[in-house]
């Protein structure tokens, strides 16, 4: 299953027995790559919240039809923990995460921890396991299709002050403890909630002296 946001809104590649909830917007894969883009323009100005379920009879073959519409541009971020509360940056109007695009060269772990570096003034950062990778989908100022994926690493730290990075638009940089996610999860970005639910499901934490991260 790959999920990709549009505007806001899923549009799922699943199997053609996924379990899709009674009532779902729901299509099937005519094998045509021309579909995805009457399937996304219909996702587009995210009038569609709840999204759409595509059954696909090759779902990894679906994928890379879907992918050809568009340019591929990787991104890598971090869900950053220190005692029991996560690490959210505020920009845009919207609750996010520290992210941004991989520079030539750099792999996805070095990348996300320097773009959290970068967004939030974090030094002391130990990096944790692979969280899930979110795709959206935006158009560039030459109206060029994008699809940017982005890998997630959980992270932690003990380093209490934070410095947003006010030159790419993060008003605040916050510690917010897990018990009041729920209070900004509707102005958490979509594509962001299942990371979360991930690094809180399932915290990174610092290894005890002489020990290994994790």
């Amino acid at each position: 299953m790959y999920t990709i946001y549009v505007d806001d809104c899923p549009l799922r590649l699943v199997e053609p027995d996924a379990d899709v909830p009674a009532g779902a917007f729901a299509l099937r894969y005519p094998g045509k790559p021309k579909f995805f883009l009457t399937a996304a323009g219909t996702l587009e100005g995210g009038g569609h919240p709840e999204g759409m379920w595509v059954r696909c009879a090759n779902v990894e073959g679906a994928w890379k039809d879907f992918r050809k519409h568009y340019r591929w541009v990787e991104a890598a971020g971090g869900a950053v923990v220190n005692k029991g509360r996560l690490l959210c940056i505020y920009r845009r109007g919207q609750w996010d995460l520290p992210k941004g695009k991989l520079d030539t060269g750099e792999s996805q772990a070095e990348a996300a921890v320097r773009e959290v570096q970068e967004e939030t003034g974090l030094d002391d950062i130990l990096l944790g396991r692979p969280l899930p990778t979110t795709y959206h989908t935006y158009y560039s100022k030459k109206g060029n299709r994008i699809l940017k994926p982005t890998y997630w690493f959980a992270m932690s730290t003990q380093q209490e002050d934070l410095t947003p990075e006010t030159g790419e638009g993060i008003e605040v940089a916050r510690w917010v403890p897990f018990a009041e996610l729920g209070e900004i999860r509707p102005e958490l970005w979509p594509s962001l909630r299942v990371i979360v639910d991930a690094v809180v499901a399932t915290p990174p934490r610092r290894p005890a002296a002489g020990g290994s991260g994790g």
